[in-house]
């Protein structure tokens, strides 16, 4: 489990693709001497295992669900990724419980500048947008982030601080770019009871 806040970008290099398998490294100096094999690491949002150390950073493997459900299947080297390790019983959750199971890909509409902040409208899938409120959490790219508006039927309007541009690859998008989406675990859970018992 993930709390949304990003430790840290790093940088997916030595990508390889196996048939239904992709592998590459990520380099993260900043707690690569930290991580351990078998450990979830959040990648753009994606819970995935450290199934290799290296100097810089960690190995990882993506098999086929995982490749079309996420950009992971997109990759090419350079691209510079979200990172967060899990959460340990004694963190506090800063952000909101994120699960690491994206739902869908969303895409940038628009960014606009609005004084020192940044004004960013997505795309989400109706699926994941039935269970998303004003005000409420989405994770994007691994980052918790609260819904200033919903846009309708289109989807969610976000409001980036400095420091979260700064340090997340938000900050790089353009509008038409693509992010992993995974909505609210509460909302999920509500939607599911809700449709259960017979209501819509």
């Amino acid at each position: 489990m993930f709390t949304g806040i990003v430790e840290a970008m790093g940088t997916v290099v030595d990508l390889e693709d196996l048939g239904s398998t992709r592998r590459f490294n990520i380099q993260v100096p900043e707690f690569a001497g930290e991580l351990s094999l078998g450990d979830s690491v959040s990648v753009d949002g994606v819970c995935l295992t450290v199934a290799g150390l290296i100097d810089t950073g960690f190995l990882v493997e993506v098999i086929g669900p995982t490749l079309k459900r996420t950009l992971t299947g997109t990759y090419v080297e350079g691209v510079i990724v979200n990172l967060e390790r899990a959460l340990r019983m004694s963190d506090g959750i800063n952000g909101h419980i994120v699960q690491g199971h994206v739902d869908t890909v969303g895409h940038v509409m628009s960014s606009a500048r609005d004084g020192e902040s940044w004004i960013l409208d997505f795309s989400i899938p109706e699926a994941v947008l039935s269970e998303t409120i004003e005000h409420g959490s989405i994770s994007l790219n691994g980052v918790s982030l609260t819904v200033s508006e919903l846009l309708g039927e289109k989807g969610v309007r976000i409001g980036l601080i400095p420091h979260t541009r700064a340090h997340t690859n938000l900050g790089r998008l353009m509008p038409g770019d693509p992010v992993n989406v995974e909505g609210d675990l509460i909302g999920k859970y509500v939607s599911r009871i809700l449709t259960s018992r017979g209501n819509t």
